[in-house]
C-alpha cells in the first residue's frame, strides 16, 4: 500500500474511532462543548509535542502566499465551519446531519478538480462515488421519521463547503510542518467552539470528563489531522478526502464490535460500497508525460529524481533533511499522484 494512502486511512480510523468513545465520555452534554474540548485537546497536545520535539517554539518558513492559504484554511475550517454546523444542528436531526456531512468529501473533490485543477479520471470518480454512497447507506441506517426543514440542512451543507475549502487550502501548505499546521488549527477551532458553548450558557463537564475528552481529542482529532496533512502532501485533496470519508464506517464498526450495537443490511451494503471504492483507488495507476514548472518551497526530502539541487550551506550528507530549495523545470514520465510536486492541470492528465 502507498504510504500516503496508509496515512489517509489511519487518519480516518483515528477520527472515526473517536466518535463512539466521545459519546461514552460525554453522554448527554451538548455537542458544541464536546467539539470544543476535542479540538482544544488536539491543539494543546500537538503544540506541546512540537515544543518537546524542537526544544522550543519555532515558526515554519512559509512563503507569504502560503501564510495566506493557511489563514484561509483556519478561517473556513476552524471558525466558519463549526459555527455553521452549530446553528445547523439546532434545526435538524442528528441522522440527517450525518447524511449531509458526506457532502464534505464530494465538495472537496469538486473544488480540487474544478478550482485547483487536480488530475482525475473516470476510475477515481467512480471510486469516490462508491465511497460516498457507502457513507450515505450508513447514515440512512439510523434514519427514522425526519422532521425536515431547509434552513438546518442548508447550514450543514455550508459547513461542509467550509471544510471542503479548508481541505483544499490546507493542501497548499501541506509541505510544511504537519504538527504546526494541525496544532494551530486545533487551538483556534477549540477556542472558538468552547467560547460559543460558554456564550450560549453551557458549562464544562466534570474535571475527569474534560481531561478524558481532551485526551481523546489529541488522538482522534490531533494525530488524525497530522496524518491527514501528510496524506494531502502525497495524494492531493480529492483522493485524501475520499479515503477520509470512510471514517463514519470505521466509527460504526467500532460501535458494533466494541459497544455491541446491532447491524442491519445497510451496514453491510456500506461495507461493500466503501471497500469497493477504496480498492478502486488503491489499484489506480496514473502515468503520463508531464511537465514540472520551477518550484520554490520547503519540506522534508531526500535527493531523489525530483530533488536534484545544490546546497547554499555546509551539508553533512544526512537525509532526509529540511531546507528551502528550488526545483528546476523538467519533463518526464513515471507513475504519480497529485502530490506537492505534481499539481499539473487536467489537460495534462
Amino acid at each position: 500500500m502507498n504510504r500516503d494512502v496508509f496515512y489517509a486511512l489511519l487518519a480516518a480510523a483515528l477520527f472515526g474511532a473517536s466518535t463512539p468513545f466521545a459519546k461514552e465520555l460525554i453522554g448527554d452534554d451538548a455537542p458544541v462543548m464536546l467539539a470544543g474540548l476535542l479540538y482544544l485537546g488536539s491543539g494543546i497536545g500537538l503544540v506541546l509535542i512540537r515544543l518537546i520535539r524542537d526544544k522550543g517554539w519555532t515558526v515554519p518558513n512559509l512563503a507569504t502566499s502560503e501564510w495566506s492559504w493557511f489563514s484561509g484554511a483556519i478561517l473556513f475550517g476552524g471558525v466558519l465551519g463549526p459555527v455553521a454546523l452549530l446553528f445547523g444542528l439546532e434545526q435538524t436531526t442528528g441522522s440527517t446531519a450525518s447524511l449531509l456531512l458526506n457532502l464534505e468529501a464530494v465538495l472537496t473533490a469538486l473544488i480540487a478538480w474544478v478550482v485547483f485543477r487536480e488530475s482525475a479520471d473516470k476510475r477515481i470518480v467512480l471510486g469516490m462515488v462508491a465511497i460516498v454512497l457507502g457513507g450515505g447507506a450508513l447514515s440512512f441506517q439510523t434514519i427514522g421519521e425526519i422532521g425536515f426543514n431547509w434552513s438546518g440542512p442548508m447550514l450543514i451543507a455550508a459547513a461542509c463547503l467550509c471544510w471542503a475549502i479548508d481541505n483544499n487550502l490546507t493542501r497548499k501548505v501541506s509541505a510544511s510542518d504537519a504538527l504546526f499546521i494541525a496544532g494551530v488549527k486545533g487551538l483556534i477551532a477549540g477556542s472558538v467552539n468552547c467560547a460559543l458553548a460558554l456564550l450560549i450558557g453551557l458549562s464544562l463537564p466534570t474535571g475527569i470528563a474534560t481531561i478524558s475528552t481532551m485526551t481523546l481529542g489529541l488522538i482522534g482529532y490531533g494525530l488524525s489531522f497530522v496524518l491527514f496533512v501528510l496524506a494531502l502532501r502525497g495524494l492531493g485533496a480529492a483522493r485524501t478526502g475520499a479515503y477520509f470519508s470512510t471514517a463514519p464506517f470505521i466509527g460504526a464498526t467500532i460501535s458494533v464490535l466494541w459497544f455491541g450495537e446491532p447491524t442491519g443490511g445497510l451496514f453491510w451494503l456500506a461495507t461493500l460500497l466503501m471497500a469497493t471504492g477504496v480498492w478502486i483507488h488503491l489499484t489506480e495507476l496514473h502515468e503520463h508525460a508531464h511537465h514540472h514548472e520551477a518550484l520554490d518551497h520547503e519540506h522534508k526530502h531526500a535527493h531523489d529524481e525530483h530533488h536534484q539541487h545544490i546546497h547554499s550551506f555546509a551539508w553533512d550528507g544526512h537525509e532526509p533533511h529540511v531546507h528551502r530549495h528550488v526545483h528546476a523545470e523538467v519533463t518526464h514520465k513515471h507513475p504519480h499522484y497529485p502530490d506537492i510536486h505534481h499539481q499539473h492541470t487536467l489537460r495534462n492528465a
